[in-house]
């Protein structure tokens, strides 16, 4: 009772028409995590000349005679938003690195039928979705905690 290569213990296999699926859908991560890649270099770089340009800007309508405070106030929220444009980018930068992953790995399974690349292709599959997940709970308990920190704030506004 010989098992054909292409199924699994579920009778579950990759023909024509999924490698097909499959090829399309690594063309298209490879393309969106060189995109990605791409605006994440932008926006680290507009992050570092934003903070120039807002420097320059607060310095123009400051009084000519800034005193030290001032001055290390406006270094400050530029170093702050400098670090939080890099932070973006650092956070950002896991989904595309594993959405590249997943389609090289997969281009290459695909080429020669090797189920081991196939299986980390679908481990970076999964550990994208994982962190895009885990992002998103992230996410929706800041909000949930704006929500309240505002709720909070008009109830004491309102109750003066």
């Amino acid at each position: 009772m010989e098992q054909d290569q292409n199924t699994s213990l579920f009778g579950l296999g990759i023909d024509n028409i999924s490698r097909s699926h499959l090829s399309e859908a690594a063309k298209w991560a490879r393309f969106l995590a060189i995109c990605g890649f791409i605006f994440l270099g932008l926006m680290i770089i507009y992050g570092i000349v934003a903070s120039f340009v807002i420097l320059d800007m607060a310095n123009a309508l400051s009084p000519v005679d800034s005193t030290p405070a001032e001055n290390s106030l406006k270094n400050m929220m530029r170093i702050a938003m400098v670090i939080f444009y890099i932070g973006f980018a650092v956070i950002a930068f896991f989904p595309y690195y594993f959405l590249l992953r997943f389609a090289n790995k997969m281009k290459a399974a695909l080429i020669s039928n090797d189920q081991d690349a196939l299986n980390g292709s679908f481990q970076n599959l999964k550990i994208l979705y994982r962190y895009m997940g885990i992002l998103m709970i992230i996410s929706l308990v800041l909000i949930a905690f704006g929500i309240l920190s505002m709720l909070a704030t008009a109830v004491m506004i309102g109750g003066k």
